[in-house]
């Protein structure tokens, strides 16, 4: 409990710094949410004047994050500037979305990258392991923004999959399974596109993972022994292998997230990412904030989860 409460102080103490730093960059950024209103001759600066002081916008910046951090505390996260609406509700629902693509992006990769990279550390130095090398790296060249492109080509060009959005049209009278079928089926796409992306470095990892853990020596006894096959891979192989295969996990989340708000741009699914990039455009200060803040979470969660497996398996944290 210790070692969980000492981790869950180190993520509070992160997001706090996060919240600090990503709100003092935006509110010195040139420029602020008013701005549009001013080339408006229909709008009054007294009524511009009145708008800034209700939202206080026109405060000093140690008093402007006070208030919101109160509001984060109450649960808001702020007032959307562009909406009028608490910032929280606005991003639940984006939140959810991005981490089901997450989600189900990751847990796509892993069940490739995993066995992909086990294969070819049983098949090191050969011919097989080199072509396979040759094509991961060749995936690995291609950039995010080109690879995603590629996608909502092939879903524009040949109808296969929906081209954006998470849901269709109509899909209100569907039945519950119907639904869950229509959603699935937009993130397909997606889903693969971000997995992709991000399998070639998990690959890499695990195929390094597992070299070093059959060269441990004490693997080789095991060998002498005449232990081999499946029940030398389980035994030794696997656990020595386990400790830098789980703080990859977490390393994988961070990798994600990163690129999923760019595969949610190019393929219009409804993350935190076009909100994102909408309220950055708008200057909506407290829907960036607190869509960098939930981006934060998930990544602390990913890092936590690692660091309470790592925890379970490894009997040295333990110890420590």
């Amino acid at each position: 409990m210790r070692f969980v409460a000492r981790r869950l102080l180190h993520a509070a103490l992160l997001l706090l710094a996060i919240s600090i730093l990503s709100f003092a960059l935006i509110q010195f950024a040139p420029g602020d949410f008013f701005d549009a209103m001013r080339l408006n001759p229909r709008v009054s600066a007294q009524t511009i004047e009145g708008l800034r002081s209700s939202y206080g916008v026109g405060k000093p910046l140690p008093v402007r994050y006070a208030r919101w951090l109160i509001s984060a505390v109450r649960g808001d996260l702020g007032v959307s500037l562009a909406y009028n609406i608490p910032v929280a509700p606005l991003l639940v629902v984006r939140a959810r979305n991005t981490l089901l693509l997450t989600s189900a992006a990751a847990l796509f990769a892993w069940l490739l990258a995993f066995p992909i990279g086990i294969w070819c550390a049983a098949q090191r130095e050969t011919t097989i392991d080199r072509m396979a090398g040759v094509g991961i790296s060749s995936v690995l060249a291609v950039p995010d923004l080109l690879l995603f492109l590629a996608l909502l080509l092939l879903a524009v060009r040949t109808e296969w999959f929906p081209a954006g959005g998470i849901i269709s049209m109509g899909s209100e009278q569907l039945g519950f399974f119907s639904r869950i079928k229509d959603v699935a089926w937009h993130l397909v796409l997606p889903a693969f596109g971000l997995s992709v992306a991000a399998l070639p470095t998990l690959v890499r990892h695990v195929r390094t993972a597992m070299i070093q853990a059959m060269e441990a020596p004490f693997v080789r006894p095991a060998r002498g022994h005449g232990i081999f096959g499946l029940r030398l891979f389980v035994r030794y192989v696997l656990p020595a292998a386990s400790n830098p295969l789980i703080s990859l996990l977490g390393f994988s989340v961070a990798t994600m997230l990163s690129a999923s708000l760019l595969v949610e741009v190019v393929l219009s699914w409804p993350g935190l990412g076009p909100l994102l990039v909408e309220a950055m455009f708008s200057r909506d200060i407290y829907v960036v904030v607190g869509a960098i803040l939930f981006s934060a979470v998930f990544l602390v969660a990913g890092n936590f989860l690692a660091d309470v497996l790592l925890y379970a398996t490894d009997p040295r944290i333990r110890v420590e």
